[in-house]
């Protein structure tokens, strides 16, 4: 049974493990209207990001939680990503700045680099 929440248009990113490259498997996304993505060929490093943000996630905020409800877990899973993880967590990948201030900075150098040209 697919969530509520799965539905057309959902992306389901994976390796190209043998179960999710089956007939059988790619069928059941495209019978949802689900679109299927895997890594390439032989490229581990596409998964990487994903990896390591659920890696951030399941042990800053989920190990050891129980929720008592699936909203509540909605609720806290949304605190997390969009009030602390893209807004406040450093990165190092991001030159220990937070998603939203490396966009921030990222965009100001895009109208600099425009208003200098």
């Amino acid at each position: 049974m697919v969530p509520q929440e799965a539905g057309p248009g959902l992306i389901h990113h994976s390796d190209r493990g043998s179960q999710y490259a089956s007939h059988a498997f790619q069928a059941r996304l495209e019978e949802y209207g689900m679109i299927a993505s895997m890594s390439r060929k032989g490229n581990c490093w596409d998964n990487a990001p994903t990896e390591s943000f659920f890696n951030s996630l399941k042990n800053e905020r989920v190990h050891d939680t129980r929720y008592g409800t699936r909203a509540e877990a909605k609720i806290d899973l949304f605190d997390y990503i969009e009030l602390f993880y893209n807004r406040r967590r450093l990165h190092s990948t991001l030159g220990y700045a937070s998603p939203m201030k490396f966009l921030e900075d990222w965009f100001s150098t895009q109208h600099e680099q425009q208003l200098a040209a």
